[in-house]
């Protein structure tokens, strides 16, 4: 690999200060304190936040690192909720170490399948295409008795893990359920900040910004996306196992577009380009959708929490472009200081 094409795949790839991990670990450390400070309801919303700031990760990667707006992610992460339910045994709890992995490879098996055609399109095309895959799975489990129709699935028993007849996992307990998703949302953040820095990432981060001059260079651009679109579909699933255990239950809304407009909103409102903005992102949707859902601060109109939302969403947007990540630089311009020369936009852009 010569010098201008290792350049080219560098693209977008800002550098980090080598105590960037300090971050992440700190957070970390805190959300595995909060089960002991939090109400068993709080405690419930923040593993909803974990849930769902695995799935604005796993959209992340598509949306941030490869350029690919997908509005079909959610289809992804309702189709291993609807694996885990429907071979969940009723007569005892299923097995963490069967039910995961069959989760995951049922959401990566349809990634497979979906961005092999669609990625063959471009554009608003593409964009239309994933949804129309994921509309098609929403009917499948809505009209058909395989996913139980309107009424969907119960998850009778909630997998455990035994080893040597010995239960070391019983997602049933909401302790082992909580530190179960916060170990696999670091494990998923982990795996992506290596996959980022890795020959693969940088790669991704050239095909963003210069598709063609990738091709150039030697790079079969469509395998590189396909594979990025089946990882992400991949940590859909991963998304979708916790949510169906979390819920113990699951129906057809899991993979309808509204769910992926909801984390593509989310990976906006935290700052395209970044993980981390994508976990922020997570956290302030789903707290401000308890907060504007609240009837004990907004009355009856807490009903409409859809409209004060999206408002809010708006605000978000016009006022700080980058996202929440960006919070920093936007509170630089409004008392006046200049941004530092040549900082990476979230896609690489010098400003």
């Amino acid at each position: 690999m010569n010098t201008t094409s290792l350049a080219a795949t560098r693209i977008g790839t800002p550098r980090r200060s080598s105590l960037g991990w300090l971050a992440p670990v700190f957070v970390l450390a805190a959300m595995a304190a909060l089960p002991s400070v939090l109400s068993s309801y709080m405690q419930d919303l923040a593993l909803t936040i974990i849930v769902y700031a695995i799935f604005a990760l796993s959209l992340e990667l598509l949306v941030g690192k490869a350029g690919l707006i997908s509005l079909g992610h959610a289809a992804f992460f309702g189709i291993a909720a609807y694996v885990t339910a429907r071979l969940s045994p009723d007569a005892a709890a299923g097995s963490i170490a069967v039910l995961l992995p069959l989760a995951v490879l049922g959401a990566g098996v349809y990634a497979l399948a979906v961005g092999a055609l669609s990625l063959r399109t471009k554009g608003v095309y593409f964009i239309m295409v994933t949804l129309a895959f994921a509309q098609m799975a929403y009917f499948v489990v809505h009209d058909t008795p395989i996913g139980g129709g309107s009424d969907g699935i119960y998850l009778t028993l909630r997998p455990a893990l035994e080893v040597g007849g010995k239960t070391l996992i019983d997602l049933d307990k909401s302790g082992h359920l909580y530190f179960f998703a916060l170990g696999t949302l670091a494990a998923t953040y982990g795996f992506l900040a290596m996959l980022e820095r890795s020959r693969f990432g940088h790669a991704l981060a050239g095909i963003r910004v210069n598709e063609q001059r990738m091709r150039a260079a030697g790079f079969n651009t469509y395998y590189y996306k396909l594979a990025a679109f089946v990882i992400a579909g991949m940590l859909a699933g991963l998304a979708g196992f916790i949510k169906a255990t979390k819920t113990g239950f699951v129906n057809p809304e899991m993979l309808s577009w509204h769910e992926s407009g909801a984390v593509l909103l989310m990976i906006i409102l935290g700052g395209l380009g970044s993980f981390r903005g994508a976990v922020i992102g997570a956290v302030a949707f789903v707290l401000l959708k308890e907060f504007y859902a609240s009837e004990a601060i907004f009355g009856a109109f807490a009903h409409r929490w859809q409209l004060t939302l999206g408002l809010t969403m708006i605000l978000f947007v016009a006022l700080l472009p980058h996202g929440l990540i960006g919070i920093g630089q936007w509170f630089a311009n409004a008392v006046g200081r200049k941004p530092a020369r040549g900082k990476a936009g979230p896609y690489g852009e010098k400003k």
